[in-house]
């Protein structure tokens, strides 16, 4: 006789604590198979897929969809044969990533079913978030995905073929007080960065670092290479890139974590680029990029940006990784302090490039071309001198950039 168990909130990151069911895909009283998706959980920006690990029949649903509840919190009772309900804890972490294992859940860009106007409409999460920020009525979207489910893509081409479709309208609450503004309902994705951003630069103890490089044999070696082989397209982000990369496995002090009261120290150096999209700001991380070249590594920058921008990344693509660099040098800002992303210890922000005169040794003026560097750090993890040794590490790299050749 099969027992009845409890399906719990899984833990999907080392810096996971709670979920929102998206979309429940069985129903009280359905059976299923192994293998078979049972329900969609979102943790921040992305929409996990929650598979069955046995034959099992779903009893009875306790949390609602819409409704966000901790890891570990009972979202259905059901059986699953003689399988043992997943663990929270036993669901991948973010050092999970970096070893390949996503046997619990798999993050994906999964279909969504929404009820508009009476009818029922397939639709991926990121599809809706593009169709709600853009005022695109899904009615009017054909669907090309399986089943005819309703794609990101279809939402763009749609938004492209006809811009002057009905738009939907914003929730607006007005204030008690008509001429303070207007009150607009943030979509699921802002209200998602919001809280953690706001749990980041409350839990984690910032303090900062700043300095200038001199960057003029960055920019002269990047020219180079560039003529050398022009299918390189080697940017200056690459190269910073691959600078910080090679601090945090000089340094291995800075490849290191504070989760649930320990230090993780990583064996590989893993590095999150911020990048900007039409859906937000998303961080994927590369991995372990200290002993790649310059090309491969400018290879899957472009390619781990690319995903990002088409809204194809996975939760294991965010998960990871001590630090990120955010370069915000092409929209003309100096110096930078950066908010720590959830789960890593700093953050690097990137200022633009300065045409500066600085004294030479005898006194007299040189231009010199500087880029502002500041280091966001968990005090948790990095003292003041620590926290040095990682930026001028990074700065050498920048500085002397034939290193980054070796």
């Amino acid at each position: 006789m099969p027992e009845i168990s409890d399906l719990v909130m899984p833990k999907l990151g080392l810096t996971m604590t709670e979920g929102t069911v998206s979309e429940w895909v069985v129903s009280p009283g359905d059976s299923f198979s192994s293998g078979d998706l049972v329900l969609i959980v979102e943790t921040d920006k992305i929409a996990n897929e929650i598979e069955a690990p046995a034959d099992g029949t779903l009893h009875k649903v306790i949390v609602p969809v819409g409704e966000t509840v901790p890891v570990g919190a009972v979202l259905a009772r059901w059986d699953v044969g003689d399988a043992a309900t997943p663990s929270p804890a036993a669901a991948p972490a973010a050092d999970a990533a970096n070893s390949g294992d996503r046997s619990e859940a798999r993050a994906v860009e999964p279909a969504a079913a929404v009820s508009v106007g009476g009818l029922r409409i397939v639709a991926t999460p990121l599809a809706r978030r593009i169709a709600d920020q853009e005022g695109v009525d899904l009615h009017a979207v054909s669907g090309t995905g399986p089943k005819g489910r309703i794609k990101a893509d279809d939402v763009r081409k749609a938004k492209q073929a006809a811009p002057a479709l009905a738009e939907k309208p914003v929730p607006i609450t007005e204030p008690a007080n008509p001429t303070a503004g207007k009150r607009v309902t943030p979509t699921t994705y802002q209200a998602a960065v919001a809280k953690r951003l706001t749990q980041a630069k409350r839990d984690t103890p910032h303090f900062y670092l700043s300095t200038e490089a001199n960057v003029g044999a960055l920019l002269e070696i990047r020219k180079r290479l560039n003529a050398a082989n022009p299918d390189l397209s080697i940017s200056i982000n690459h190269l910073i890139i691959a600078a910080v990369g090679r601090a945090l496995g000089d340094i291995a002090h800075a490849n290191r974590v504070w989760a649930d009261d320990e230090i993780i120290q990583f064996d590989t150096a893993d590095v999150g680029i911020a990048v900007t999209t039409d859906a937000g700001l998303f961080v994927p991380v590369m991995r372990d990029i200290a002993g790649k070249g310059l090309g491969a590594i400018a290879s899957s920058a472009r390619q781990i940006v690319t995903r990002a921008r088409e809204g194809t990344l996975s939760q294991p693509d965010m998960q990871g990784g001590a630090t990120t660099v955010s370069n915000a040098g092409m929209f003309d800002v100096t110096y930078m302090g950066s908010i720590i992303n959830p789960g890593q210890s700093s953050i690097l922000g990137v200022g633009s490039i300065r045409k500066v005169f600085r004294p030479d040794d005898a006194g007299q003026p040189i231009l010199c071309q500087e880029m502002g560097l500041v280091l966001s750090c968990d005090h948790r993890i990095f003292d003041g001198v620590a926290g040095l040794a990682f930026l001028n590490g990074i700065k050498a790299y920048l500085e002397s950039p034939f290193k980054l050749l070796a």
